[in-house]
């Protein structure tokens, strides 16, 4: 397989690899608007680096950093792990019209994948983490010199002598993989935030389990309806996200953060009684057909 073939190859299976890792992270099948801001910004960012192709390190780090920074202000809040994905995607796309134009476009690619992820990751980070808006451009800056930094790394590889495809290869598949670890790391975060509210009384025992851990989050948990239970949980987590992300932030953000979250105890709550309302009814269904059988 050619070069320019394998890009095109990589680049569409690394979306999916991609939009897989989402749903794993999220269980929502809706990329929404961050992605189709990512799409758009990646082929603005594309015709930038086209036009300044010699420095592609230096300007795809700058440009990636500053479009982060915009799809941040477009798109939903969210934690820093979605936001290297929206980058990495991000910086794929813009790395895409080099498949055609440069006999490097591997190593290209995997530079503005590495460069847009840790843009991406960076700059959300700091929304969450960094309180203080002086700090917040420190860190935005930092940021920038990060993800310039390795988007030289494939060319730094490639004079040890590695080939460019499997850098690229390497990158595509490390990159989904980063998502996974990271859903595995929360666990007993969210474990930890899910049986507070369970002490509290917004939460049931049987759930904490199946809410919180990432696989078992993925089937019914016990419920009647593969999709409410799925949306209950991104509920419940959302919960898990808004009580840490409270700690960090001023008094004003924080009381928003605490109606939204007894926003959340409500639905889930509600969404609670009427899955036990739906087996309930099911389980007395059964037992009166079984009566019926019986007698007859």
């Amino acid at each position: 397989m050619s070069d320019p073939v394998l890009c095109l190859v990589v680049y569409a299976v690394f979306l999916a690899a991609m939009a897989a890792a989402h749903f794993f992270k999220t269980l929502d099948n809706d990329l929404g608007t961050a992605w189709r801001t990512a799409f758009a910004v990646g082929l603005a960012v594309a015709v930038l680096l086209f036009l300044i192709r010699a420095l592609y390190p230096v300007v795809g780090g700058i440009a990636l950093t500053l479009a982060a920074l915009y799809v941040r202000h477009t798109g939903h809040e969210t934690e820093a792990v979605d936001g290297m994905i929206v980058g990495s995607v991000m910086g794929a796309t813009a790395a895409v019209p080099f498949v055609m134009t440069s006999v490097h476009a591997a190593s290209v690619i995997a530079a503005m994948m590495l460069a847009g992820g840790v843009a991406g990751y960076g700059i959300t980070f700091a929304v969450f983490h960094v309180a203080d808006k002086r700090r917040q451009i420190a860190f935005d800056v930092a940021t920038a010199a990060i993800a310039i930094i390795v988007a030289w790394l494939p060319t730094l590889a490639t004079r040890y002598g590695i080939r460019e495809r499997y850098i690229l290869l390497a990158v595509a598949a490390a990159m989904p993989l980063i998502v996974v670890v990271a859903v595995f790391r929360q666990w007993p975060d969210v474990r930890a935030e899910l049986r507070h509210e369970s002490s509290l009384g917004f939460l049931s025992d049987s759930d904490v389990r199946t809410t919180a851990h990432p696989l078992l989050r993925l089937g019914r948990g016990g419920w009647a309806d593969r999709r409410a239970h799925r949306e209950f949980v991104r509920l419940a987590n959302r919960i898990a996200l808004r009580k840490r992300q409270q700690r960090n932030r001023t008094d004003d953000v924080a009381r928003l953060y605490q109606l939204e979250i007894i926003k959340l105890r409500m639905q889930i709550q509600q969404m609670s009684v009427i899955d036990r309302a739906v087996l309930n009814a099911g389980g007395g269904d059964e037992g009166a057909s079984d009566t019926m059988t019986r007698d007859a």
